[in-house]
């Protein structure tokens, strides 16, 4: 090979009519956390590195690059060509490339204490601290990046590698056509359902790790679990535990962050989860206890480049007055004191899990399923 080029380098390459591999700005965001581009080792990793992966792998370092760009970065400007298929003028910035989550908390309005989660069918959590302080590394979160997200910050990036995509596999393979003919009818019905339903009602509990675990754990090799189950468990019973699940590992993240020195005084969501999934939503604010607000913008992908694309052009002198302009939540779930309550039992249970499946530890789980029933009858009584 010659050489390779992520997309988000090639698309505003081809916009800006250069697409020689040694000619282009190189977007941090993708060679750091796809390429190990680090400053600290003068880039991309050396020949030897390169060569213990594979001996051919180490003849492309020197056809690669050597530096790389945050995405306010001006890569050029639209070229003739474009400018024509497209009707703009040759004056249009166009702005260092970056991934798509990136650009979504961008978008959303990340900044220092500001958490953005990204929900979809995976999840991406990302924040930001000032590249001037120290950062200790983080067990568990393996993308740390300076200037991944914005320059001047260390951008902080962990997830889950399967959120909406469990609860899309249990429509497609589970769900009995009782709760609707077509994937939309069967969503609806299972939300309206579940809604209705108490924290450990159910008596169920979940791991969400049916595409393995990103984020603490960083382990491909681990599988979904379903606890509780009865001959008298309905589908929207479990269709409740794996999003409650899925709230359980978006809080282990939480805490692992936060107990590394990273200040999280807000969390804005965004992504198609967020705007269409009010359930999902309070439940994250109950396990959690904190406030879920939810990005007012619908593309927040989109706004995130816009952002780039104004600064990168001069209209803004940096992305934090930008922000500002443009970024914004309209909507807020707040935790209820009850609900959290029940789930601060329910997730010491979790964690049980967690570590008994995810660790080498010999955690004692003898007590999990007794405990889970002890919880769902005094939900029952108390109803």
């Amino acid at each position: 090979a010659v050489s390779f080029v992520e997309i988000c380098d090639w698309i505003p390459a081809v916009l800006v009519g250069d697409t020689n591999p040694l000619n282009i700005k190189r977007s941090v965001c993708a060679a750091g956390h796809k390429a190990m581009y680090s400053d600290q080792w003068g880039g991309l990793p050396d020949e030897e590195f390169l060569n213990s992966l594979s001996p051919k792998l180490g003849d492309m370092r020197k056809k690669l690059f050597s530096k790389s760009y945050p995405s306010e970065e001006k890569m050029g400007n639209l070229s003739k060509e474009w400018a024509e298929k497209l009707g703009l003028s040759t004056n249009v910035a166009i702005a260092v490339g970056a991934f798509d989550a990136h650009m979504g908390a961008v978008g959303a309005g990340v900044g220092v204490g500001t958490l953005v989660k990204i929900l979809g069918t995976s999840t991406c959590d990302v924040m930001v601290m000032p590249n001037n302080e120290n950062l200790a590394d983080i067990p568990g979160v393996c993308g740390i990046v300076d200037g991944s997200v914005k320059g001047g910050y260390f951008g902080i990036e962990a997830g889950q590698s399967a959120v909406g995509d469990i609860f899309l596999w249990f429509v497609n393979n589970l769900v009995p056509d009782s709760y609707g003919k077509t994937i939309d009818e069967k969503f609806k019905n299972l939300e309206a359902e579940a809604t209705k339903q108490k924290p450990g009602e159910s008596g169920l509990l979940a791991l969400d790790w049916n595409n393995g675990n990103r984020t603490i754990l960083v382990d491909v090799r681990l599988s979904g679990l379903l606890l509780g189950q009865t001959l008298h468990t309905k589908a929207h019973e479990i269709y409740r535990a794996l999003v409650e699940a899925t709230a359980f590992g978006a809080l282990a993240i939480i805490d692992r962050i936060s107990e590394n020195g990273v200040p999280i005084n807000e969390v804005v969501n965004c992504g198609g989860l967020a705007m269409k999934n009010s359930m999902l939503m309070q439940i994250y604010a109950d396990i959690t206890n904190r406030p879920m607000k939810v990005s007012r913008s619908e593309q927040t992908p989109a706004l995130g480049a816009a952002i780039f694309g104004a600064v990168a052009a001069g209209e803004f002198t940096d992305v934090e007055i930008a922000q500002k302009q443009m970024t914004g939540t309209n909507k807020t779930y707040n935790p209820i004191p009850e609900n959290h309550k029940i789930y601060k039992e329910l997730y010491n249970l979790y964690k049980q899990l967690h570590d008994g499946f995810g660790i080498n530890n010999n955690v004692n789980i003898f007590n999990v399923m007794k405990d889970l029933l002890n919880i769902r009858d005094t939900v029952r009584r108390t109803s």
